[in-house]
């Protein structure tokens, strides 16, 4: 889902994060508000009044989706599910969660406190706005109280439409779930719901478009775009989580693969393996052992002329968790260790033996299969 992310701050142990797609939603935003919105209702202030006053609404707007995630987050962790933390990027904000929830009950709590929190925070800054008003604060401080009043209740009335991925979906899917104890027919139901809806925002950009709105059709379109594929994934993701809590590594890992002897110099490695098999990193054995790994980017440092210089073993690295995992380990672990580290694929190692390697293409090319065999038991 993301791109480059850069870390903000921690709250409650929460990493607040920041997708570089947000820094063009948030200048959108400041200008929308700076040429659009506040020289409307606010007349008669200066250009450089109006830009302040855009770059405010813009960060209040930043710590109101915060705050929505963050109840997402702080429920989540209350029924024992693992947050990894809280991103924002150019659709709003997402709290990422591994894996599903636990129970009905536990879904719901947790999609349902983000609106109500934004309904909460909505309510606070109303009645910030009618005392400011009656207290005579400048226009430019009750200008901006007022637009983030109207903007949480729109953020909470927008999350609750019963289309998933959105909180009202997820509430739809918890009360599906109650009542036939089935999650994957729940998660397909609320899924298409999602889906369709997010169908129905990309038409209407089509339409705003051709009516020659060409920045708001664009908007809806993409909103819709990232709804629809969410929806889709997320109920492939419930499958894969399904089909893998069977499975082991070991029954997934392909045996013997590629490896490289640390006595090759870099420009054999480059021509020999590189070339050849196109990864990115290699396990390095000597006399059968795994002593290292090397990667392609390491060799991108190194002049060109130098390869003939320099040994695999040479330049090699330690194999850490982040590329490796135990044969006997649940196959789902496999899939968390890859979304976690970005790494598709993983050596399966067992001590100093290389067993062999699992890879997240061999993996979504069984899900293909036995979605298309219609071969996916329930859980």
């Amino acid at each position: 889902m993301f791109g480059r992310t850069v870390s903000l701050f921690k709250v409650f142990g929460f990493e607040i994060k920041i997708d570089m797609s947000w820094l063009l939603l948030a200048a959108l935003i400041t200008w929308s508000l700076a040429s659009g919105l506040f020289p409307e209702y606010y007349k008669g202030l200066s250009s450089e009044t109006y830009w302040w006053m855009g770059v405010a609404g813009a960060a209040g707007l930043f710590l109101s989706i915060i705050a929505h995630e963050l109840t997402h987050s702080l429920m989540a962790r209350h029924y024992g599910m693992s947050i990894k933390g809280i991103t924002l990027f150019i659709f709003g904000g997402v709290a990422q969660m591994e894996g599903e929830s636990p129970n009905p009950r536990a879904e719901f709590m947790t999609a349902v406190v983000g609106p109500l929190a934004s309904f909460f925070l909505g309510f606070l800054l109303f009645l910030f706005s009618s005392f400011g008003e009656k207290s005579g604060w400048p226009v430019t401080v009750h200008g901006v109280i007022d637009y983030l009043c109207w903007v949480n209740i729109i953020l909470a009335v927008f999350n609750l439409i019963p289309a998933f991925p959105l909180d009202g979906g997820r509430i739809l899917r918890s009360l599906l779930w109650k009542w036939k104890k089935d999650i994957r027919w729940s998660t397909d139901i609320s899924a298409q719901i999602g889906s369709g809806f997010g169908l129905l925002l990309i038409i209407m950009g089509v339409i705003y478009i051709v009516r020659g709105n060409f920045v708001g059709g664009l908007w809806w379109f993409l909103i819709g775009l990232f709804i629809r594929s969410t929806a889709q994934i997320s109920y492939k993701q419930l499958l894969a989580h399904s089909l893998f809590n069977t499975k082991k590594v070991k029954d997934l890992m392909v045996k013997n693969p590629v490896t490289v002897p640390r006595s090759i110099s870099l420009e054999e490695f480059i021509s020999d393996y590189v070339y050849k098999h196109h990864f990115q990193a290699y396990p390095v054995l000597s006399f059968g052992r795994l002593t290292g790994c090397i990667f392609v980017k390491q060799i991108a440092s190194i002049p060109r002329e130098e390869w003939t210089r320099y040994t695999v073993g040479a330049v090699a690295l330690p194999c850490n968790e982040e590329i490796t995992i135990g044969p006997e380990e649940d196959a789902n672990k496999a899939l968390e260790v890859m979304n976690r580290t970005g790494n598709s694929r993983l050596l399966v190692v067992n001590g100093d033996q290389l067993e062999g390697i699992i890879s997240l293409k061999d993996m979504l090319a069984l899900l293909s299969l036995k979605m298309e065999l219609h071969d996916l038991k329930k859980e």
